[in-house]
């Protein structure tokens, strides 16, 4: 099962107050992203928080699960749009832990066309 259109629709609208907040369709189910970084997943309608030191500092006994088959764990906030200021503080929780996103690399210069040889 995918996440639906919709949770994206509440989860974003629950969560408006958190500035630099985004997502992006991946694999069919989504990435939450904030400041630039991979905060969490959205996988089969739940939201999976990466299990920072900090955000497990803000979320008391969490509860921990894969978001996908072969995954590591991470932190499932099954009630995220019934108490959007903690998911807000787990977020910019993971987000602070987290190092900066590598700047992407310019391109490169395309190489000049070879010289054709001359038919003789």
């Amino acid at each position: 099962m995918s996440t639906r259109p919709q949770t994206i629709e509440d989860l974003m609208d629950a969560l408006r107050d958190l500035p630099g907040l985004s997502t992006r369709k991946m694999f069919g189910e989504y990435a939450l992203y904030l400041q630039g970084k991979v905060v969490a997943l959205i996988c089969d309608d739940l939201l999976y928080i990466k299990p920072t030191p900090g955000a497990l500092a803000v979320v008391a006994a969490p509860t921990m699960a894969p978001p996908y088959p072969g995954a590591k764990n991470h932190i499932c906030l099954e009630a995220a749009l019934d108490d959007p200021d903690l998911t807000i503080a787990a977020l910019r929780a993971v987000a602070a832990d987290l190092p900066e996103p590598k700047p992407k690399a310019p391109p490169k210069p395309k190489a000049p066309p070879k010289p054709r040889k001359a038919k003789a």
